[in-house]
């Protein structure tokens, strides 16, 4: 059991984890069941943010540059908050993961596979794909579970929607905690991003119905 849990996720300059730059992170840290902790903070960009992505996100460059911290303040700020008996949780955790072990690496070359690594982590995203049809994007599990929409593509936003979408989760089914460090991926495409050693990834094929079985689940690849 986790005493500490931290939702978060990430927009980003691009898809390209190893070359472009999380602009926003936002985390929402709860431990025994309380929020203690919410955090917001865009990040300054190296490069000009592609149209798209400011079109996408409603983040442009001028609000980087006022508002958003230098970019090892927020890698400091991570390395301080990761620890062992915390589960990090995201909707298609091997983006956000990425994202993170790439900014960690430019500020801490001889650390950041250890820093990732001491960390379980959780992607509502496969479990979802295990519970309902096609679409999964996190709006979509909004949807499925009724809960209040947000202002999707900005950081802070999904991850609150991404907070109340877990517990969702946990009510239908309590078996969130068996997909620890597990990602689906579809096979179609592969695994995009860094593919880590500490998580094991399985082809996860889209189903017709209702929820899997609980026997079949996708941790349950191997048994």
């Amino acid at each position: 059991m986790f005493i500490k849990k931290i939702f978060f996720d990430t927009e980003t300059s691009g898809l390209n984890c190893r070359h472009c730059q999380i602009i926003e992170l936002a985390m929402i840290t709860v431990v025994d069941g309380e929020i203690v902790d919410q955090f917001d903070e865009f990040i300054k960009c190296e490069k000009p943010l592609p149209s798209k992505i400011t079109k996408i996100t409603g983040i442009d460059d001028e609000t980087l540059e006022r508002e958003g911290l230098p970019e090892k303040d927020v890698a400091k700020h991570l390395k301080g908050m990761f620890d062992e008996d915390a589960l990090m949780i995201a909707h298609n955790a091997q983006f956000d993961l990425s994202f993170v072990y790439y900014l960690l690496k430019r500020h801490f070359p001889d650390e950041a596979d250890d820093l990732v690594k001491k960390m379980d982590w959780l992607d509502t995203l496969t479990v979802l794909k295990d519970r309902k049809e096609y679409p999964h994007k996190l709006i979509d599990a909004v949807k499925y579970y009724e809960v209040d929409e947000v202002n999707f593509h900005r950081a802070i936003d999904d991850t609150k929607a991404l907070y109340n979408v877990y517990y969702k989760l946990k009510e239908e089914r309590d078996d969130l905690l068996e997909y620890k460090n597990v990602f689906g991926f579809n096979p179609k495409w592969g695994i995009n991003g860094k593919r880590f050693p500490f998580i094991k990834y399985y082809p996860q094929y889209y189903h017709r119905g209702g929820m899997v079985p609980a026997d079949r689940i996708l941790p349950n690849h191997d048994g």
